[in-house]
């Protein structure tokens, strides 16, 4: 049979009141007659020795006490009720003691230990009440060993205290049942509401959200399920998303090179070098798409093989520059490099940062319009070093700014770019982030566009230089 967590908890809090409730009334009911008796005997004691005080204090001796008390039982003691008095009653009890005078002798007995006359030892008076008068030990009172017989009342007494124990431990058992329903409940219901929430998922709803009632453990749960099915959600939309996208990619020069190889086959068109010329820039594109695509999957697996080492960031600006300057000539375009002699180095695998700076110039050359300019920078911002690349080209509209980094994005949906895969910021993002960096971007629209690579500065010695 399948328990619920609430019937657990619930259990739970209740064994540990009935637990901690019975031991109480256990303890309670086994100390409560030896504390009620302790009571009587001081109550008792303590009228006696009010009495020999007085005595004393009046006659300046112990004579005569013995009759002196008879008298004072006798006149206190009331007529017996047909059942009798219990030996050392209520009004009785002040005979059980014995009294000793200043030496240690009888002088009331203790029956049956001490009698009358007889002596008492030293560590017996030391345990005995003493009788002061004036500052004086005149005398001690001497306990006796039995326990009192109670009376009918003090026994009704008992039995209404264990009464009320009995009751107020039915009572704490109640109240922690239904607190302890209560209590689970409101623990478990957050909880059936993330069960629910993950049957929808595995169902095929991915974008859920519970109710997050709380701070405690329970809430901080329902907050990282919250932010989980909103980046599963996401990450599916993305993934559809780039699925039709690397489709959409995949079918335009596939469509031509299909229609070419249908017209040579059908004798419509023939075979000439521009044609094939054609044919081959198209292979060429999806050659690059799946170079992209396979580079996209490395980063995301963290499988991409870097070699790295420390490199001068000027010769490495240098280098991407000179790359692409005879194109930036054609385009009238001014190509130039701003960097400073002294920046620090950079610990990085070549190849591919040369392949960022690539993806970026080509990008900015895409989008400058003739006599515009391109610059390539880089400056020292504390322990991190920015390359910039910089143009005057059209520039990306706010909307559009947070996801140009994103596969096959485009601000202007019906423009596709001869040569492009629309991976080519996405890789740039990807490399960077395996470089230990991030990049980020700035543009104004008409005024052109920055794309800013943070990379950390290297340390001869570092963790960098070790991996």
């Amino acid at each position: 049979m399948r328990r619920s967590l609430t019937g657990t908890l619930t259990l739970a809090f209740l064994l540990v009141t009935v637990t901690a409730v019975g031991l109480l009334a256990i303890f309670i009911r086994l100390d409560s007659p030896g504390r009620f008796d302790e009571l009587l005997m001081e109550q008792s004691r303590n009228a006696l020795k009010e009495d020999l005080v007085t005595y004393y204090d009046d006659n300046n001796s112990w004579d005569g006490l013995s009759g002196y008390l008879r008298s004072v039982y006798t006149k206190s003691e009331p007529h017996p009720s047909p059942e009798g008095d219990p030996p050392f009653s209520s009004q009785n009890r002040r005979q059980a003691f014995g009294v000793a005078d200043q030496a240690g002798n009888v002088i009331i007995p203790l029956m049956p230990v001490f009698s009358l006359g007889q002596r008492v030892p030293p560590e017996v008076l030391a345990q005995g009440e003493p009788v002061e008068v004036d500052g004086e030990v005149v005398g001690t009172i001497l306990s006796p060993p039995a326990r009192f017989d109670l009376t009918p009342e003090e026994r009704s007494y008992l039995m209404r205290t264990s009464q009320a124990i009995l009751l107020a431990a039915l009572g704490s058992i109640l109240v922690a049942l239904v607190v302890g329903l209560v209590l689970a409940r409101r623990l478990t219901h957050p909880l059936r509401a993330l069960t629910q929430a993950v049957q929808r998922m595995s169902g095929g709803a991915l974008e859920q959200e519970v109710q997050v009632s709380s701070k405690d453990e329970i809430g901080q749960l329902a907050q990282a399920f919250n932010r989980m099915s909103q980046q599963v959600s996401q990450a599916n939309r993305l993934r559809r998303q780039m699925t039709a996208d690397i489709a959409h990619e995949l079918r335009t020069p596939l469509t031509v090179i299909a229609g070419y190889i249908e017209a040579f086959k059908d004798g419509v068109l023939e075979v000439t070098p521009a044609r094939m010329e054609m044919i081959y820039d198209d292979i060429e594109h999806l050659q690059r798409l799946v170079d992209d695509l396979r580079t996209l999957s490395q980063t995301d697996a963290g499988e991409l093989p870097l070699y790295k080492q420390p490199l001068p960031p000027k010769a490495m600006l240098e280098q991407a520059a000179a790359r692409y300057q005879h194109q930036a000539q054609q385009h009238h375009i001014n190509l130039r490099v701003t960097v400073p002699d002294d920046l620090p180095r950079i610990y990085v695998d070549e190849g591919r940062m040369v392949q960022v700076l690539g993806n970026l110039i080509t990008n900015a050359l895409r989008h400058t319009p003739s006599g515009g300019e391109i610059v390539l920078s880089g400056e020292r911002q504390a322990d991190q070093l920015v390359l910039s690349v910089s143009d005057t080209g059209e520039g990306i509209a706010p909307e559009d700014l947070t996801f140009i980094f994103d596969r096959f994005y485009r601000a202007d949906k019906n423009r596709h770019d001869e040569g492009s895969s629309g991976l080519g910021l996405a890789i740039v993002r990807s490399l960077v982030e395996a470089h230990g960096g991030r990049v980020e971007a700035e543009s104004s629209p008409g005024q052109g566009t920055s794309i800013r690579i943070c990379l950390p500065v290297y340390v001869e010695g570092g963790a960098d230089s070790q991996q």
